[in-house]
């Protein structure tokens, strides 16, 4: 057989083949939905089961089905509530975040709106643990602490408009956390700036702790800094004056010596 008939009759061949074969798939039966049928109930006690089990893409799952074949009534709503769970226990933050905030538009006077509160925050909280855990990044003046104070806008939210809920003491014991969580990245900001010998910057920051994070433990390093720092700068009186502070409220600062070494060697 010559060559160029040999390839004409294998594409002739070839032809009706893929033919047949995309026939053939186009008649393979669709993939059933096990689901379809089933009562609301049913769907909210298998997402149970999943969420419990820890299975929270499945959970997911049934949750959709509910809101998407039952959107109005309890279950839809408690759907939605267990949808910002379930994203927020299976690392989702920011879809997490997102489904407390579309309910909480959508129901702002809901009996468990206040969960959804709870959550928001505890999505944004859990984001800002890198910060909290590297309280000294290797660039203290770029480390991004939105997702923190985000975290604490929330949780101030909640404990202020229900004040008693049963989540707000949780809230305001996460709120302590994250002020002194600030306050002492705040100063490790200022030490920075002072080791680098930006005294200007490490009194700036020094002094933003002390006006905005004044009862927390972070406070005595503040004025330990700013004193540094006015020593530094040739500023003798503002020096004295901060260490003063220090002296009176903090009277067993380990930083008093030599504090007091630099100041009289600097006059």
């Amino acid at each position: 057989m010559p060559l160029s008939m040999n390839r004409t009759l294998k594409l002739f061949l070839a032809g009706p083949l893929a033919a047949a074969l995309l026939a053939g798939c186009s008649l393979l039966p669709e993939k059933i939905d096990e689901t379809k049928g089933w009562s609301v109930q049913r769907l909210y006690s298998e997402a149970k089961d999943s969420m419990n089990d820890g299975n929270y893409q499945t959970a997911l799952g049934y949750l959709d089905k509910i809101q998407a074949r039952y959107p109005f009534g309890r279950y839809a709503q408690q759907a939605q509530l267990d949808t910002i769970y379930v994203q927020f226990k299976d690392g989702e933050p920011d879809a997490a975040i997102a489904a407390a905030d579309r309910f909480i538009k959508a129901n702002p006077r809901h009996p468990y709106v206040d969960y959804a509160y709870y959550m928001k925050g505890m999505a944004n909280f859990e984001r800002s643990n890198t910060l909290i855990e590297r309280l000294v990044p290797s660039d203290r003046a770029k480390t991004d602490t939105a997702t923190a104070r985000q975290a604490y806008n929330d949780f101030t939210e909640l404990a202020r408009k229900f004040p008693n809920s049963p989540y707000a003491e949780d809230a305001r014991q996460r709120l302590l956390f994250l002020h002194n969580s600030l306050a002492a990245y705040e100063v490790n900001v200022a030490n920075y700036y002072l080791q680098r010998g930006a005294y200007v910057a490490a009194a700036d920051r020094a002094a933003h702790v002390l006006a905005n994070y004044a009862r927390t433990p972070a406070t005595e390093n503040a004025l330990g800094i700013l004193t540094q720092a006015y020593i530094k700068m040739g500023m003798p009186k503002l020096a004295a004056d901060s260490l003063r502070v220090l002296e009176r409220n903090y009277p067993q600062s380990p930083e008093l010596p030599k504090l007091n070494a630099l100041i009289n060697s600097a006059g």
